[in-house]
């Protein structure tokens, strides 16, 4: 009701933004707390025999399930863990096997995405030579994206009867995902224009005779850490640029929480739970089976974790934090 309220926007969003997560909190517990006491009544009209234990055990698992997703939701409490993300798929050795288990990889985490009502941008991709991607970077923009997928980075293996082997045998194949959060102007990250190695070449893939005909795609390297980024999403090379440096800005956001994380952690152990490198889940397609190595968590549902499907599996990384 402040009349001053929105001369300083950036303010006002912030605490619109801070009242939105409140007010989701308070309307969660208001439904948990219906839940369990509709379950208390239930439980007294089953002792008077005036309901069955059916509907008893269907209410209390009912509140169950409310009960644990308020677990879960509370497991994402860091700051950038309400933030969008950018996810990048990264074949490895195996050539076109690798490249065709990265395309599904890709739909797998569109389908996801587009399932919890995100927003989903496809920044950058290289297809295979025969058939799938070598890499691809998406943007996935949605309240807690970042925050739920975290647990993804690491490598990928599928084992399946190969479609591209004249043999038909079973082979392994290997991808490995990045995720990285997305900032916004919530959060300052300062880049020295000095710093920065700009490269602009054509875009590949769909996109019309406009993308494909002018250098409109670019390339970043940050010198001091390395990093490099692409972006030919945009039609126009500006907006690319600016794409790109704000892809730059979420890589240094998410190296500078990372050296946080290991300088609190300060165990090994916990440390290779979220570094890069390590194998953290199996899809063995022919035995019917997808394994988390870090959880145990696995389903033999493989066509539905495909399809995005994955739940199941974030939901037991965050509650093993």
């Amino acid at each position: 009701m402040n009349p001053d309220f929105w001369n300083d926007p950036e303010q006002a969003e912030a605490i619109l933004r801070k009242l939105k997560g409140n007010k989701q909190v308070v309307t969660q517990y208001n439904q948990l707390k219906m839940l369990t006491d509709d379950a208390e009544v239930l439980l007294e009209f089953f002792r008077m025999d005036e309901a069955t234990e059916e509907e008893v055990d269907e209410k209390y698992e009912e509140a169950l399930l409310a009960l644990e997703d308020v677990q879960f939701r509370a497991t994402l409490n860091k700051e950038e863990d309400e933030l969008g993300c950018i996810l990048e798929i990264n074949a490895g050795a195996g050539g076109t096997e690798s490249c065709d288990w990265s395309s599904m990889l890709l739909r797998m985490y569109v389908m996801w995405a587009e399932k919890k009502g995100f927003k989903v941008s496809e920044l950058n991709r290289q297809d295979g030579d025969v058939a799938g991607i070598k890499s691809a970077s998406l943007e996935i923009k949605g309240e807690y994206a970042y925050g739920l997928l975290k647990g993804e980075n690491g490598v990928h293996r599928l084992v399946r009867v190969s479609p591209f082997n004249s043999q038909g045998k079973r082979m392994t194949s290997f991808s490995s995902v990045f995720v990285h959060p997305l900032i916004d102007d919530r959060i300052e990250v300062d880049v020295n224009p000095a710093d920065l190695d700009w490269d602009t070449f054509r875009s590949s893939g769909a996109g019309g005779q406009h993308v494909n005909k002018t250098e409109s795609a670019v390339r970043l390297r940050h010198l001091p850490t390395g990093i490099v980024v692409e972006c030919q999403q945009e039609r126009s090379q500006h907006m690319n640029r600016d794409k790109a440096i704000q892809m730059l800005k979420s890589r240094l956001y998410e190296l500078e929480i990372e050296r946080k994380r290991a300088e609190k952690e300060k165990v090994e152990a916990g440390k290779m739970k979220n570094e890069w490198g390590s194998q953290i889940r199996s899809y063995v397609l022919d035995d019917r089976r997808v394994k988390d190595h870090r959880t145990d968590f696995h389903t033999s549902q493989t066509e539905a974790v495909l399809d995005g499907e994955l739940d199941g599996f974030l939901k037991a990384y965050l509650m093993s934090l």
